[in-house]
C-alpha cells in the first residue's frame, strides 16, 4: 500500500472532528510587521540528483520568478532517494523531509543524502543567484542526512540524519567554512540506509525563533504503534564571548504531544515559544514548548480528504500558515492560534492546467508563497507563486530547465 493511502486511513480514524472553516479578512495596511511588505530576493531548491546541486532563482520586484536568470551550483556531494513500500525509490518526497537547504545570513547550507555530507555555500551580495562553495563539504557521523538548520546568531549548523545511524550532529561555521562536526545525538529508529519511509524517519531540524534551542521533529509509524516525537536541545554558552563558543547540548528532551503521530514540517510562531507543525496522519497542530523543552498540543486541525500534509510556511503578510500535500495540488490556510482551517482549501489546478500532481516544499516572503511541485517523472518540476492576501496564484513556472526533477527536495528563501 502506498504511504499516501496509509495516511488517508489514519486520518479517517482520527477521533477529532474536522476543524470548522472560517473566513479570513486581512488588511496589510494595518500590519505593523515590516516583513509583511518585504519580498524575497531569491529562492533556492536542492536538486537531490546523483550529483547534487542547489538551484537559485531570482525573485522580481513584483514577486514573480526569473527562471531565465537562474543558476545551478554543484555541492560536490551526492543526492539519494529514500525507499517507498516494496523498495521503490521515493519521488516526489525523495528524502522525507523539510529544510533540505537552509539560509543563515549570507550563507546557504545543503545536505547531501548520498554522501553523508553537508555543504556550505556563500550567497553573492549583489547577485543572489550566484553561489560559491565555501571550504570542503563536512563529513557527518551518521547516515542519510535529510534536513539542515543554521543559526546566524551563534554560527552553528546542525544536520538531521535518518539512515541506519540516525540522529542529529552540529558544527560551528565561519567565513572559511564548516568546522569540526560533533558527536551524533542518536535516535533509535531501527532504520536502514537508505531509509524506508516516510514513516519512522527524521523530518526536520530547526532553531527556535531566538535561536537558543534546536528542535527536531521525528515521524512515528501509527500502523505499528510507534509514536513520533519532538526533540529539543538547548544551545549552550550563548552569553560567552571570550571563552567557550556556543554549542548544542549533547542531551535533549523528547516528548510526544497528545494526538500527534507523524510530525513533519515545522515553523516557529513569531513572538511566542509555540510551534506550528504538520502531521501527515491528519493535518497540523500548534504545539507549546515549556522551559524544559517538553511540547504539548494547543490545537489540532484535521484536514478532510488529505493524502499527506507534510510541509508548512508562515506568511508574514497574513500571519497564517499555509500547508501542502504531496498528493494534492492545493494549499490549505490554517490559524497560528489553534491550527483551525481558514476558509476552504485552495485548489491551484486551474492555474497550471492540472499538470502538478501535488506540492511539497514551500516558503513565504512578503505577501507571496512559493510552492514546489517536483513533478512525478512525466510532468515538469514547477513552482507556483501564490498571493497570500488575494488567495490567487499569480505565476506558475517550470524549473526543469535548471535541472530539477521529481527528486528535488528542500527549499529556502532569501529575504
Amino acid at each position: 500500500m502506498h504511504y499516501y493511502n496509509k495516511l488517508k486511513l489514519l486520518a479517517l480514524a482520527s477521533v477529532l472532528s474536522v476543524a470548522s472553516a472560517r473566513p479570513s479578512t486581512i488588511d496589510i495596511r494595518g500590519n505593523p510587521d515590516p516583513e509583511a511588505c518585504v519580498n524575497g530576493k531569491a529562492i533556492y531548491v536542492a536538486s537531490n540528483a546523483a550529483s547534487n546541486a542547489v538551484v537559485a532563482v531570482p525573485i522580481a520586484e513584483n514577486g514573480s520568478l526569473q527562471v531565465a536568470k537562474g543558476s545551478s551550483t554543484a555541492t560536490g556531494g551526492a543526492g539519494a532517494n529514500g525507499l517507498e513500500d516494496g523498495g521503490k525509490p521515493s519521488g516526489p518526497d525523495a528524502i522525507f523531509s523539510q529544510s533540505g537547504v537552509a539560509i543563515a545570513g549570507d550563507y546557504l547550507f545543503a545536505v547531501n543524502a548520498g554522501s553523508n555530507t553537508v555543504t556550505m555555500l556563500a550567497i553573492d551580495k549583489h547577485n543572489p543567484a550566484k553561489l560559491t562553495v565555501v571550504g570542503k563539504s563536512a563529513s557527518l557521523p551518521g547516515e542519510f542526512p535529510t534536513t539542515v538548520a543554521a543559526s546566524d546568531k551563534y554560527k552553528l549548523v546542525c544536520v538531521g540524519l535518518t539512515g541506519a545511524k540516525a540522529g542529529v550532529a552540529c558544527a560551528p561555521y565561519s567565513p572559511s567554512g564548516i568546522g569540526a562536526v560533533d558527536a551524533l545525538r542518536p535516535f533509535n529508529l531501527g532504520q536502514t540506509t537508505p531509509p524506508a519511509g516516510p514513516l519512522n524517519t527524521v523530518s526536520q531540524v530547526f532553531f527556535s525563533d531566538d535561536e537558543t534551542t534546536l528542535y527536531v521533529t521525528v515521524k512515528g509509524d501509527p500502523t505499528v504503534g510507534n509514536t513520533g516525537f519532538l526533540a529539543a536541545f538547548p544551545v549552550q554558552n550563548t552569553r560567552s564571548s571570550c571563552h567557550a563558543a556556543a554549542s548544542v547540548a549533547a542531551a535533549g528532551v523528547t516528548s510526544s504531544p497528545s494526538g500527534t503521530a507523524v510530525l513533519f514540517g515545522s515553523a516557529t510562531i513569531k513572538g511566542s515559544s509555540n510551534l506550528f507543525v504538520t502531521d501527515a496522519s491528519f493535518g497540523a497542530a500548534v504545539l507549546s514548548v515549556d522551559a524544559s523543552g517538553k511540547a504539548a498540543t494547543v490545537g489540532k486541525g484535521v484536514i478532510a480528504g488529505q493524502a499527506a500534509t507534510c510541509w508548512v510556511a508562515i506568511s508574514p503578510a497574513t500571519k497564517t500558515a499555509f500547508v501542502t500535500d504531496a498528493g494534492l495540488d492545493r494549499l490549505v490556510e490554517m490559524s497560528l492560534t489553534d491550527a483551525s482551517i481558514i476558509g476552504s482549501p485552495i485548489d491551484l489546478s486551474a492555474s497550471n492546467g492540472g499538470v502538478d500532481p501535488g506540492l511539497t516544499d514551500l516558503r513565504a516572503a512578503g505577501s507571496f508563497v512559493y510552492a514546489l511541485s517536483p513533478g512525478n517523472g512525466t510532468t515538469d518540476a514547477a513552482i507556483t507563486v501564490f498571493n497570500a492576501l488575494t488567495k490567487q496564484a499569480v505565476d506558475h513556472v517550470s524549473v526543469a530547465s535548471l535541472g530539477l526533477t521529481k527528486n528535488a527536495e528542500g527549499m529556502a528563501i532569501l529575504v
